[in-house]
């Protein structure tokens, strides 16, 4: 099975279809804007007039748009619902958990087999070791489309036929990105405010990271078992440093909204009692 057709063709879906090219798959592509796909058709993609002639030239179609709202302009129309029947669909489109439930749904009605799927990488990495692509659905389905997937990212984790898993998957881990972010941009103030190197500090980020990861995997096991008793670091000593955190704002007159929004829910967390217990009892106050 060589033939992979790629619907939608931004920034994403034209680096999912020129990696297929590369790697020797016979790619099929349709955009709404025909125009976009000029450079990827010189590249030996064949271009349709229809996004149905698109699904019907490969067993496989993977779709990747802007939003689920595109993506039932571009497949809820009849002449595609013929074309899915006996093939199977990708979603490659960010999505939350229910809008994967629903078009799972959708995809069975129309006799399609579905893949949900959430990239964690940029469109300059696809095709890289590092590349990570989260996907749930069926798992007959799965072990169709596991080679291609496998062609666009070095790890393609499966979470198994609860379809909504992938997209969970993604959008916890983009919490945890977006968290880190903003914490990474205060510090690059704290640096700052003392004529100290941001990129420097962002390089021995990266070499730390392995150590970061086991701190984290700690705390998951913590969470995951309610371990919350006798911790390595309590809560109540975890807040001297958001003080800490807080005062150095202080005293260079910066902006302090990020510790004092710490601030305020390590006081949450104690109030309710949790102080002596690991830092992860933070998540209770989310429940």
């Amino acid at each position: 099975m060589n033939e992979v057709t790629v619907i939608g063709l931004g920034a994403m879906g034209g680096a999912i279809a020129q990696t297929l090219l590369e790697k020797g798959y016979q790619v099929t592509v349709w955009n709404r804007t025909a125009t976009k796909a000029d450079s990827i058709v010189e590249k030996g993609a064949v271009l349709t007039s229809t996004a149905a002639e698109a699904i019907r030239a490969s067993q496989i179609s993977i779709i990747c748009v802007s939003d689920y709202k595109t993506s039932y302009e571009v497949l809820d129309v009849e002449d595609v619902h013929a074309a899915l029947s006996g093939r199977v669909l990708i979603q490659l489109t960010t999505g939350s958990p229910e809008q994967a439930q629903k078009q799972e749904i959708w995809a069975n009605t129309h006799g399609a087999a579905y893949i949900d799927g959430a990239i964690a990488a940029a469109p300059t990495q696809i095709g890289g070791s590092h590349a990570t692509i989260f996907t749930s659905g069926s798992m007959e389905a799965f072990d169709q489309v596991k080679p291609v997937l496998g062609v666009l990212a070095g790890h393609v984790p499966y979470y198994g036929e609860q379809v909504s898993a992938a997209a969970s998957i993604d959008l916890a881990f983009l919490s945890y990105l977006f968290g880190s972010y903003l914490g990474f941009f205060h510090a690059s103030r704290i640096l700052e405010s003392d004529g100290l190197r941001i990129d420097d500090f962002g390089s021995m980020i990266a070499g730390v990271s392995p150590m970061i990861g086991s701190i984290l995997q700690y705390e998951g096991e913590v969470i995951q078992h309610s371990k919350y008793e006798n911790p390595q670091s309590s809560l109540q000593m975890s807040m001297v440093t958001v003080g800490l955190l807080m005062e150095q704002a202080s005293e260079k007159s910066m902006n302090n909204e990020f510790p004092l929004f710490l601030q305020n829910m390590f006081h949450k967390a104690i109030e309710a009692g949790y102080g002596e217990q690991d830092i992860a009892s933070l998540v209770k106050t989310m429940r």
